[in-house]
């Protein structure tokens, strides 16, 4: 535990561990029959009791003694045998924490006793027990979280506990629990506005300065520089979550007609939505943070054409508990609309209580957008794009697109050009920050590069809303020689800064339209609308970024990268092609984002990793892995019927079941070369046409 060594057994040593394994799982069958027959005798009570003692970790001892102590409590009366009872659980839970003061069972035993509010609680006896354990163990996160939840309890004012934080960080700076707790603390009291924190520059400031004395005492300790990175997090986001871009972008003209000459010429071409087909138009909706509460009232729409009633938002990159930064939903025109005419969609969202972020706040920027749809009736609704495979020819040399006018990058943005008031403030204490950090004598510490990373991006979001582009670039340039050199200096966490080092890249790459205008191109059949084009191959890409500068391509190549997953690809719902070939995707599961674009039609999966490991780890770190739908049995009892391989195809069933493919191509892959893999592809993707270059049928 914490770097101690362990000393080798002696005979001894094993006998007495061996005479305690037996007498554990004598207790633990006696613990158990009891609680299967419902005995809640004083014996039997008993008996939990010394199970806990030897094992605080056995939870069904825990949830034994409190149906017992339900059970016992209801023929007591007289409040003070009531009290007693409750004392004697308490005793209970403080003998088991002696032997283990890290026992969830036991910290959550006593929360629920108090919760139960039979008897008043002793204060001095409950903060005199934290006080005992912290002094034993400062960082004792479960004591802390108690302490949270006793001072919510009692009603111990959030100041009072601010002051106790400071009190532990005086003693030791290395108290990453304390300062944990203190940022819970700031955060409810500013939220609060309580007296003596309306100012954010003023709590910061202090904070800063609070913070920068326990890193320069001791650079190399962790809890410190943990508090810096929540600071510079609250320095550098607005308060309140924010509208950055849409889809359609306002506007917009979607035409369902893949003609040239029908579509009518605009400042902004018309651009064709391939799910016009269906007669289905997806609204798509990213904020700078995780939001939850879209739904008809929050975001309004309003047209002269006519869609189903039930409009449903969807999460589209789903967090903790609901929260996602995209969102989407898909109107389904009614039949009955006639064609060849055009028609606007208005879609407004006022501040609103209901949109609200991880933090609490809620939505306060009123956006307003408004698209048109053309609805073309022509013999060419039914061309065939795929009527011949899709070739990657990256030996041809990539024209970049010269017209600026005809892509809709910059109607991208809504809320990203807004200067908050104290963003002066903002940028001017990061600077401060910056130039301190670059005094620190210890060149090589990965905590001090990693800071200074980490603060020049976030002096670069704040140059993004003033558009100081120069500038921005240039800290995005030196916040990539940090990660460059923190792979170097910390091989352990090299994914990780590869990861980070990726994103500064694609923010660098998309922030501007002159820089992207580099990588944009159009994709021209002949007679056909030109497809919006994006090429970022060969760029040591390990993950992707700023997706919702993407939200308007069409035909996205992304070969020859270290793509490891495809997260953020789930907000390009006018995707229709898409090259992920000589990646490192290692499993089906990593490509789950891709089930939610209802456009895409060509996939280059080519030249992988799938198949080739024997575990799947991925689907592990999924953050929406295939295993936990509801749909999954449904789709596995189909397949055995056709005799197919369920245990070994498993993710391979629910990716492909979800898509609409005209094309994959996926050779280069471990799973290809199977046998029977061609032939189960085929069977889950009725629509494809083209399979490795080939004629699927």
């Amino acid at each position: 535990m914490h770097g101690r060594p362990r000393r080798p057994a002696k005979p001894e040593d094993e006998a007495a561990a061996s005479a305690k394994a037996a007498k554990l799982r004598d207790l633990q069958a006696q613990v158990l029959q009891n609680h299967q027959s419902r005995t809640y005798t004083k014996e039997a009570i008993g008996l939990s009791f010394k199970l806990l003692e030897i094992n605080p970790e056995a939870y069904t001892g825990w949830n034994y003694r409190k149906l017992a102590f339900q059970h016992n409590i209801k023929e007591l009366s007289d409040p003070e045998t009531i009290r007693s009872a409750v004392d004697d659980e308490l005793r209970v839970v403080e003998v088991a924490l002696r032997q283990n003061p890290k026992s969830y069972g036991a910290w959550y035993h006593r929360k629920w006793l108090l919760n139960q509010k039979l008897a008043p609680v002793d204060s001095k006896r409950e903060f005199g027990l934290l006080d005992k354990l912290l002094k034993v163990d400062a960082r004792n996160f479960h004591g802390w979280n108690y302490r949270r939840f006793l001072a919510r309890f009692m009603g111990v004012p959030d100041e009072e506990e601010l002051k106790y934080t400071m009190d532990k960080i005086s003693d030791n700076f290395s108290n990453y629990s304390a300062w944990h707790n203190r940022s819970i603390l700031l955060s409810n009291l500013l939220i609060q506005q309580s007296k003596g924190f309306e100012s954010k520059q003023k709590i910061f400031s202090e904070e800063f300065e609070l913070v920068t004395q326990a890193l320069f005492t001791d650079p190399s300790d962790q809890s410190g520089w943990f508090y810096h990175l929540w600071l510079l997090a609250q320095t550098s986001t607005p308060d309140n979550p924010q509208l950055i871009a849409s889809w359609p972008c306002n506007g917009a003209k979607l035409s369902s007609s893949l003609v040239k000459e029908k579509v009518e010429k605009s400042t902004l071409s018309s651009i064709w939505c391939p799910s016009l087909k269906e007669r289905t138009v997806p609204i798509v909706l990213y904020f700078n943070e995780p939001v939850k509460g879209l739904h008809q009232s929050s975001v309004r729409l309003k047209s002269d054409l006519e869609f189903g009633k039930d409009i449903r938002w969807r999460a589209l990159s789903v967090t903790d508990s609901g929260y996602s930064n995209c969102w989407a939903t898909y109107l389904q025109i009614a039949n009955e609309c006639s064609s060849s005419q055009q028609y606007s969609v208005d879609v407004s969202i006022p501040c609103s209580d209901d949109i609200v972020s991880r933090s609490g706040s809620t939505y306060n920027c009123p956006v307003h957008l408004t698209f048109t749809i053309e609805l073309i009736s022509d013999e060419a609704q039914d061309i065939d794009l795929f009527d011949k495979p899709v070739a990657w020819n990256r030996s041809e040399s990539f024209q970049p697109h010269e017209n600026r006018e005809s892509m809709p990058f910059d109607l991208l943005k809504i809320t990203s050009a807004l200067v908050e008031e104290d963003s002066n403030w903002h940028f001017e204490r990061l600077s401060e920050e910056i130039d301190l950090f670059r005094e620190l004598p210890d060149d090589n510490s990965k905590f001090v590069k990693l800071t200074l990373a980490r603060l020049l991006l976030a002096c670069a979001a704040i140059k993004s809303r003033g558009r100081s582009l120069i500038e921005r670039k240039r800290y995005c340039e030196e916040a990539m020689g940090y990660f460059s050199d923190l792979i170097r200096l910390d091989p352990s966490h090299k994914r990780y800064y590869e990861d980070e080092r990726s994103l500064v890249l694609m923010d660098k790459l998309t922030c501007d339209m002159e820089t992207f205008m580099k990588h944009c191109s159009v994709k021209v059949e002949p007679n056909l609308v030109p497809l919006n084009h994006v090429q970022l191959c060969s760029l040591s890409l390990t993950r992707i970024g700023f997706a919702e500068r993407l939200i308007w391509v069409q035909v996205l190549d992304l070969s020859h990268n270290s793509l490891r997953s495809v997260e953020g690809l789930e907000a390009l719902q006018q995707l229709v092609s898409l090259n992920i070939s000589n990646n490192q995707i290692s499993s089906f599961t990593a490509l789950e984002p891709l089930t939610k674009i209802i456009s895409l039609k060509v996939l280059d999966l080519s030249f992988n990793e799938i198949g080739a490991h024997s575990i799947d780890t991925t689907r592990y770190i999924c953050s929406s892995p295939f295993s936990h739908k509801v749909e999954a049995c449904e789709a596995f009892e189909e397949r055995r019927k056709k005799s197919i391989n369920v245990e070994e195809y498993w993710d391979a069933i629910l990716f492909f079941t979800c898509l609409k493919l005209a094309q994959l191509d996926i050779k280069g892959n471990a799973v290809a070369s199977k046998e029977d893999f061609r032939t189960l592809v085929t069977m889950l993707i009725p629509s494809l046409k083209w399979l490795n270059g080939e004629c699927a049928n």
